[in-house]
């Protein structure tokens, strides 16, 4: 994997890399940095997740072995992140088959980021998404929820061709919770002692934002 020197004062970094699996980790650790050097570590788990469900879906759709670049860059209070390839093919939910058809990458983007979308350019396309820059880390645990929450209505069956109300997510959302608390306890844990530390820890966060 050969990386671009490029992170200078502008705060610009473009990472050409091979569309192979073995690459991943190492577009996950440049990015690490990257963003670690900019003081921008509170979004990297997020980054690295969409960069990484980003750089499978050109492997399974684009081909694998082809090369890709990815471009990071912070805007104000944003972080962009545009994933490059050499094919003019745009990537769009449709309806049918969730996983088969609309891949999850576009999920997961709708989920977590504040904006996103595709461009065509002079050799291809980009697909593109902004972070919220959030030292505070309220919108990040949220957009995390968002995209938590999205996974699991897919695995539970749910449809992906419609938007679900506010209704269908709450309920989808307590469902979840319930299925953790089972969890817990098959593992010998307190369930009741779980819910009372998120709460505590949800307080404090909240009267801290």
């Amino acid at each position: 994997m050969s990386c671009c020197e490029d992170c200078e004062p502008g705060l610009r970094c473009v990472m050409p890399f091979e569309a192979v699996p073995a690459e991943l980790r190492l577009l996950r650790k440049k990015l690490r940095g990257t963003l670690g050097g900019w003081g921008a570590s509170a979004v990297a788990e997020e980054a690295e997740l969409v960069v990484t469900e980003l750089a499978t879906n050109v492997i399974k759709h684009v081909g694998e072995g082809v090369a890709a670049t990815l471009v990071v860059e912070p805007r104000q209070n944003r972080l962009r992140l545009e994933l490059h390839d050499k094919s003019y093919a745009v990537p769009t939910p449709s309806s049918g088959n969730c996983e088969a058809e609309c891949g999850r990458g576009l999920h997961l983007l709708a989920a977590m980021s504040l904006e996103w979308g595709t461009l065509l350019t002079a050799t291809g396309k980009a697909v593109w998404c902004e972070l919220a820059l959030d030292p505070a880390g309220g919108c990040v645990r949220v957009r995390r929820a968002a995209a938590l929450l999205d996974g699991y209505r897919r695995v539970a069956g749910a449809s992906c061709t419609t938007v679900p109300t506010y209704a269908v997510l709450e309920e989808s959302a307590t469902d979840a919770i319930a299925d953790l608390l089972h969890w817990l306890a098959a593992q010998g844990a307190d369930p009741d002692d779980v819910l009372d530390r998120a709460q505590i820890r949800y307080e404090a966060e909240a009267e801290a934002a």
